[in-house]
């Protein structure tokens, strides 16, 4: 087959950085532009300097609107302003790595619907779509450890969660709360109770179980750690440990990222992957689940490459292959 053309938005970013970094070694994609206005002109290496040697294009102040692929890395609710003033082919596939297409009431923009790409969730769903919108960072990882519970209808009552998140899911924007002396050597909460991501775990959930009522408690913290995310989460859960271990193994028997451990997690053990990782934990009526992943790969970039696979009928794991960094 000819190679899959890609045109990447929002250029400079982290998460573009990183689908960079993984198309130049996809075997079925080549990537035909990367869109950055305050960059034009300018070589991708200057920004991304982890491409030095192994990328020569510069960035473009212009699209290609026939490429088969576009992957949009913009800032939450800035897609549906570039989509409104772009025009692309219709044979144009959109994975869109924002927020503005997540939610159910916001999935149709322009005649065109987006299916939510949690493959774990939606992988035949998301096998048939033109139109992708990536899920969040913190809500991947929350999600695939409550998804087997709510196939099984086993949410009945409050569930706790508990996330950190390393510096890159604040972007590359400087804030207060971004800059390595205030990082550094520190640790806070954010948006207690509010995150945005709620929305999307709550709909996902209500797919799979849809009398859940119980209310999904979230406080997400920054770490002072560049990335990944670490999230635990308990509930009620009248059944055995080992029961627990066959529902989540069973539900995740085709998956080709995410992978039930025996063994207690640390966060290196996903770090420059798309996996996930999930740890099970029974004390008395509560069970503790402990998801981590990359929040740039499997919570962004990777997840999205994963899901343009899936739509152009790639194998899934193609070009995401990618060993921990672990030492």
């Amino acid at each position: 087959m000819k190679n899959i053309q890609v045109g990447i938005i929002g250029g400079a970013g982290y998460t573009a950085g990183e689908l960079v970094r993984l198309l130049i070694n996809h075997p079925h994609a080549e990537i035909n532009f990367v869109y950055s206005t305050s960059n034009a002109g300018n070589k991708i290496s200057s920004i991304h300097q982890d491409l030095l040697g192994d990328l020569d294009m510069k960035f473009t102040d212009t699209v290609n609107p026939e490429v088969d692929v576009l992957f949009l890395c913009l800032g939450h609710g800035n897609s549906i302003k570039f989509l409104s003033s772009n025009t692309f082919s219709e044979n144009t596939k959109i994975i869109d790595l924002g927020n503005d297409f997540r939610l159910e009431n916001d999935k149709v923009f322009n005649g065109k619907t987006f299916v939510y790409g949690l493959p774990e969730l939606q992988r035949e769903d998301i096998k048939k779509a033109n139109y992708i919108a990536n899920p969040g960072c913190f809500a991947t990882a929350i999600q695939l450890s409550l998804l087997p519970l709510a196939e099984k209808g086993l949410l009945n009552n409050d569930v706790h969660i508990n996330a950190v998140t390393g510096a890159t899911g604040a972007g590359t924007s400087l804030s207060e709360t971004s800059h390595f002396p205030w990082r550094d050597n520190n640790f806070s909460y954010y948006k207690p109770f509010t995150h945005q991501h709620l929305g999307e775990i709550n709909q996902s959930v209500k797919q799979l179980q849809n009398g859940f009522g119980s209310e999904i408690i979230f406080m997400p913290n920054r770490g002072d750690f560049s990335r990944g995310i670490f999230a635990t989460m308990y509930t009620s859960f009248d059944g055995t440990l080992e029961e627990a271990k066959e529902i989540f193994k069973a539900f995740y028997k085709d998956a080709k990222f995410t992978f039930v451990s025996d063994d207690m997690l640390h966060l290196k053990q996903v770090v420059n992957t798309n996996k996930c990782l999930i740890h099970l934990h029974k004390h008395n009526n509560k069970l503790l689940v402990t998801s981590i992943i990359d929040n740039l790969l499997k919570g962004a970039s990777g997840q999205a490459i994963q899901n343009m696979n899936l739509m152009f009928g790639l194998e899934e794991a193609t070009g995401l292959q990618i060993k921990a960094t672990y030492f």
